[in-house]
């Protein structure tokens, strides 16, 4: 942790994306807290693209399309999910700042969605930060058994058939470790964060239409 920035000083979008693209990235200490911390960990959690694993349970879910996956269609209902209390989590670090300067990423471009849908209605999904050829994971949430983690799955599909380096997931938990999350330390973040930003990937590059066995194939192909 870097420290606590004036809450009188106002953070933009450009702001946030040098400090992404110098490895920090902000919280806040609670959903009604005004304040942002800059975060620069020790150590970093990393999903290596090349070696993404799926759970066999999670591979059946997948083919079985369940979910309805759309990307960067409903912003705020993606960050309201993310920012809601669920077990184990009473209180949330997404406060009115995090709301405000990612939805302006969003109409920028910088900011992307993976949403899972059922019946109409929003169940699952995850929003993260684009910059160069790295993706920042921020958070992700589920109000069904494995909606997260499909949308997970699209995620890094889609990151490796765009031509991503690097996918950061910012710490290493036990959810994450089960699909391969590494955790690696600041000199190494850097060098790998460095070379992603440089280059350049799309995206959008799929346009739709894939079977579950084709994002099961994209993922499990080595770069």
């Amino acid at each position: 942790m870097t420290g606590r920035d004036d809450i009188l000083l106002d953070i933009t979008p450009e702001v946030l994306l040098k400090a992404y693209a110098v490895g920090i990235f902000p919280m806040a200490e609670a959903a009604d807290d005004p304040g942002l911390y800059w975060i620069e960990p020790e150590s970093r959690g990393v999903l290596p693209l090349d070696r993404f694993h799926v759970p066999r349970r999670l591979k059946r879910t997948v083919t079985q399309r369940l979910f309805d996956i759309r990307i960067d269609t409903d912003f705020d209902a993606v960050i309201d999910g993310c920012a809601a209390a669920a077990p184990g989590r009473t209180k949330t670090w997404i406060n009115q700042r995090i709301r405000r300067l990612y939805g302006e990423l969003f109409s920028m471009g910088h900011c992307h969605t993976v949403e899972a849908w059922r019946q109409g209605r929003l169940v699952g999904g995850l929003y993260g930060v684009r910059l160069g050829a790295a993706f920042f994971g921020e958070s992700m949430f589920s109000h069904e058994r494995d909606a997260s983690k499909v949308a997970l799955v699209h995620l890094v599909a889609r990151l490796k058939v765009g031509g991503f380096r690097l996918l950061d997931t910012q710490f290493t938990t036990r959810h994450l470790k089960q699909f391969g999350v590494t955790e690696i330390d600041r000199r190494h973040y850097q060098r790998l964060l460095d070379e992603a930003i440089r280059r350049d990937a799309d995206f959008y590059r799929w346009d739709g239409g894939l079977t579950g066995e084709d994002i099961l194939q994209s993922v499990s192909q080595t770069s």
